[in-house]
């Protein structure tokens, strides 16, 4: 069992609590950019560099997720990739995604893109507060607890 993280994506408070994650559960933390990361660093913990460029990120660890793993990102499209590879994807508001409802967060994913693409619903608004840091750690520990048995 690995945790592979999308890093480019991930806030630092977010790789903080990975990283003190994979060092307590002795589990290999994998953070995955395009840039080096100072704080990816320690026991149980790497940051492999891939070529700056779209998708290569996600191409990576769609390439080397294996089925019980744990997946970080917030990019639905990739977690979807890697819940059909039997991984289970985590994004930073504590959602899960795994075989039972990937489908339908993609489908609301395509949706609320529409609906931004034609100017109905406001585009962002995605700041990550003491709350959401929370639910994601609370619900990062469950599944990672959840994996390990």
């Amino acid at each position: 069992m690995e945790i592979l993280v999308d890093a480019d994506s991930c806030p630092r408070r977010l790789r903080t609590i990975i990283r003190k994650a994979a060092q307590r559960t002795h589990t290999r933390a994998v953070f995955v950019s395009d840039r080096k990361l100072s704080d990816a660093k320690g026991h149980s913990v790497e940051n492999i560099l891939v070529a700056h460029g779209s998708g290569d990120v996600d191409d990576f660890i769609a390439e080397n997720v294996s089925a019980g793993d744990l997946v970080f990102t917030h990019d639905v499209p990739l977690a979807a990739r890697v819940v059909e590879r039997g991984a289970v994807a985590i994004d930073d508001r504590g959602n899960v995604y795994n075989k039972e409802n990937i489908r339908e967060r993609l489908s609301i994913r395509d949706a609320m893109m529409e609906l931004r693409e034609a100017g109905v619903t406001p585009a962002g608004g995605n700041t990550l507060g003491e709350r959401e840091v929370r639910l994601f750690a609370g619900a990062f520990d469950r599944e990672l607890t959840k994996l390990q048995r």
